[in-house]
């Protein structure tokens, strides 16, 4: 399961954006292991919409989820990666107040040590995307 890094959540205290990093499986092919992430903390969630929170269980462990849909006492998680898992499969209904900001942006760090004009190019065309709300969440939910 994605989890990410603590600073990037004190970050988010004082300014409504902070960065993070994702380690894990269950957001591909959305997110990758490595990726970095562009979060806004406070942002108002959207059934399809990729977010940071608090584990239900561990709440010092940050993880990332696609908001399904909302459900009496919170939201509805699911990862990308259907065979992953560490979702709302496995621990029910996440409350509102351990939903955290909403991911606006990701790029994938360079892994190449190459420095060539045209390598820096398909880096930059290929690593930076904005995270997309995925509408079709809902039917993957009714699929599971």
């Amino acid at each position: 399961m994605p989890e990410l890094s603590q600073e990037s959540e004190r970050r988010g205290a004082v300014l409504p954006f902070g960065l993070a990093e994702v380690h894990g499986p269950s957001m591909v092919p959305t997110l990758h292991h490595g990726d970095r992430l562009l979060v806004q903390y406070g942002a108002r969630v959207r059934p399809g919409d990729v977010v940071v929170l608090r584990h239900p269980f561990q709440q010092d462990l940050l993880v990332v989820k696609r908001a399904a849909e909302r459900r009496e006492g919170g939201w509805w998680v699911l990862g990308d990666n259907a065979y992953a898992g560490g979702d709302s499969t496995d621990y029910g209904t996440v409350p509102e107040e351990l939903v955290l900001g909403k991911v606006w942006f990701r790029y994938r760090p360079r892994t190449s040590a190459r420095r060539s004009p045209l390598e820096l190019v398909r880096w930059a065309l290929s690593a930076a995307r904005p995270v997309l709300t995925d509408r079709s969440a809902s039917r993957r939910l009714r699929a599971r």
